[in-house]
């Protein structure tokens, strides 16, 4: 049995799960909001205690390493660092682009050539990957701006659309046959599949080079 710890505090609320094979067994949501660093342990205790195994009986550590909020992002990788150095356990750093576009693409991969994940990174800047029809990442995880919309979308056909971003500003790339869902949350159970396909594919990372997708500039004032 292949036991994987799933990570992701790269929003508000952290989220901690434990699938095997592929299959989520149990989950931990933490409900106090921006809270990640006083919480996640204990939602790792709890879930691992909920389907009774132990650190030791994880084969791998899977975290969202964003986009998403910096302070979250900083304490779900080291958090997942830490427990892989300390279990000799290998680190699997999956993209929330690509996990939201993956939820979409194993329920909706018979009715859409493309996948797109767009989410609103700041006023008129945009985090963006696209998937072909057999979930061939064909645009890489990337920020851009609203002026770059239409050299990235227009005249897709027959697309699939994840996206947060306002109605205005979609509909005027008149895209053909445009499907679209504002869900934007990463979900477990496709997760788990996908951890598992990589797990099986050896697809991890460097534990000293891992580091977390901000993919925007941090903007400081002086």
């Amino acid at each position: 049995m292949t036991y994987i710890l799933h990570i992701d505090t790269a929003t508000d609320r952290g989220t901690v799960a434990v699938s095997a094979d592929g299959i989520i067994l149990a989950s931990r949501t933490n409900e106090e909001t921006r809270n990640h660093a006083g919480t996640i342990n204990l939602l790792i205790n709890d879930v691992l205690s909920d389907i009774n195994i132990s650190l030791p009986d994880i084969s791998a550590v899977a975290v969202c390493g964003g986009p998403g909020s910096y302070t979250g992002l900083r304490i779900g990788v080291a958090t997942a660092k830490g427990l892989c150095y300390a279990l000799g356990k290998p680190l699997m750093l999956h993209n929330r682009l690509v996990l939201v576009a993956y939820n979409a693409f194993i329920n909706k991969k018979k009715s859409a050539s493309c996948f797109i994940t767009l989410l609103l990174a700041r006023d008129k800047e945009y985090f963006i990957c696209i998937h072909d029809e057999d979930f061939n990442c064909t645009v890489s995880p990337q920020h851009i701006m609203e002026i770059q919309l239409n050299e990235f979308i227009e005249k897709k056909a027959d697309t699939f659309l994840i996206t947060d971003v306002s109605a205005d500003i979609i509909n005027p790339l008149d895209i053909i046959n445009l499907q679209i869902d504002p869900n934007t949350n990463t979900t477990l159970n496709s997760w788990g599949i996908y951890a598992f396909d990589n797990y099986k594919s050896n697809n991890i990372v460097n534990l000293s080079a891992a580091e977390p997708s901000y993919l925007k500039q941090v903007y400081t004032h002086k």
